[in-house]
């Protein structure tokens, strides 16, 4: 049993103790508030007035699919496939490293889970993964069922596969692409649904194919890259012809449709926050755009679209606070919206009895920069502890 005691305990979707307790068991929470009484031979562990939050989320990070220190050329790292626009069958499990130099500096930094997805090359990347910072084998870190589908729309698949004279050499080219993708995916779905009651009508087995069925039955999440408001709608138009789940990731001028996305109820993980204009469709990039989409009534989640720079990702989050982003909001985009996002919030996203014992505990707001992470727990095991 551990007691963490004197601290600012934010569950995000409950109550805020100026003064509180959490317990914790067995790996999991199993009590919360401002007078938990402590059990005699429990480990206390004193935050002296810190805050404790839920363990971090960044729900869109390339951690391992792009391994750092970086020593590979461009066409030979990890994260893109870049033989084919299409590529469901690849799957960002295959390529984690438990050793990447990333997951140490994003856990002492306050977070637990991450999501890490196949970079943005293809029209369809393949399959991301969530998964705990800790553990030795990609088994142990990996939260099983949480597999989600990346897709990307705008400059990217154009960069790539143009300068190759292979379509998508076009935006045009690139919505046609995906259209053959889910229309082919669906037949081949309805067409194995047809031989569970009769054998002799199933179609000839595709591995390409195979992994994109559970994406048209809505059983797997789409997470499409789209930076442009125009991508923005081309992704909402093409998903909603083929009724699929999806999110938009980054959803850079989604302030300028903030009434699409509400209509369509689009969840947003919006970020990179601190590029400069590298490329053209992120030249209107804002500040004030998790405050805009939040305030119009849209899921906000918010990431550092990286590998080891997730560690800035709560000082950041700091700096669009004071561009208008509501504080609840702000703790909400780093717990629970990317835990609901990605299907784990039974286990972590809040404070609550019965979750995962993950937290993070800092010295002071945890989105100033002047704060510290003094501590990062996962099932109740405690890293980078300095209390």
């Amino acid at each position: 049993m551990i007691a963490i005691t004197n601290g600012k305990i934010v569950t995000v979707t409950g109550e805020t103790y100026e003064n509180g307790t959490v317990l914790v068991e067995k790996g999991k929470i199993t009590a919360v508030g401002a007078n938990v009484a402590i059990p005699a031979d429990a480990e206390v562990i004193d935050v002296k007035g810190g805050w404790v939050t839920p363990g971090f989320i960044d729900a869109h990070t390339h951690i391992s699919n792009f391994n750092e220190p970086d020593t590979m050329p461009a066409l030979c790292k990890d994260g893109n496939e870049m033989s084919d626009p299409i590529t469901p069958q690849v799957r960002a499990s295959d390529a984690i490293n438990p050793c990447d130099y990333a997951i140490e500096k994003v856990r002492n930094a306050g977070f637990t889970t991450v999501c890490t997805l196949p970079g943005s090359a293809n029209v369809c990347g393949g399959t991301g993964i969530v998964y705990k910072l800790r553990g030795h084998t990609a088994e142990e870190m990996i939260i099983p069922g949480t597999e989600q589908m990346k897709f990307a729309l705008g400059e990217n698949p154009k960069r790539v596969y143009g300068t190759k004279n292979q379509m998508p050499m076009t935006r045009m080219g690139t919505a046609a692409l995906l259209r053959q993708t889910f229309y082919d995916a669906k037949n081949y779905s309805d067409a194995l649904l047809k031989a569970e009651k009769d054998p002799s009508k199933a179609p000839k087995p595709d591995f390409k194919l195979d992994a994109l069925v559970p994406v048209m039955r809505r059983e797997m999440k789409c997470r499409i890259h789209a930076h442009r408001a125009d991508d923005i709608c081309t992704a909402i138009r093409i998903c909603k012809e083929f009724d699929l789940d999806f999110s938009i990731e980054h959803a850079t001028e989604g302030y300028k449709i903030t009434d699409v996305l509400q209509k369509n109820n689009v969840t947003c993980v919006v970020g990179p926050h601190l590029w400069g204009p590298g490329k053209q469709e992120i030249h209107g990039l804002s500040l004030h755009t998790p405050a805009a989409l939040h305030e119009a009534g849209i899921t906000v989640c918010l990431t550092a679209d990286s590998g080891s720079q997730t560690q800035f990702l709560p000082a950041t989050v700091g700096i669009l606070m004071v561009n208008g982003l509501d504080e609840q909001a702000a703790f909400e985009g780093v717990t629970i919206n990317p835990a609901r996002l990605l299907g784990v919030a039974d286990k972590v996203g809040s404070i609550e009895v019965g979750k995962d014992a993950d937290l993070a505990v800092f010295s002071g707001h945890p989105f100033s920069s002047l704060s510290k992470c003094m501590m990062t727990m996962i099932d109740g095991v405690a890293y980078n502890k300095s209390l």
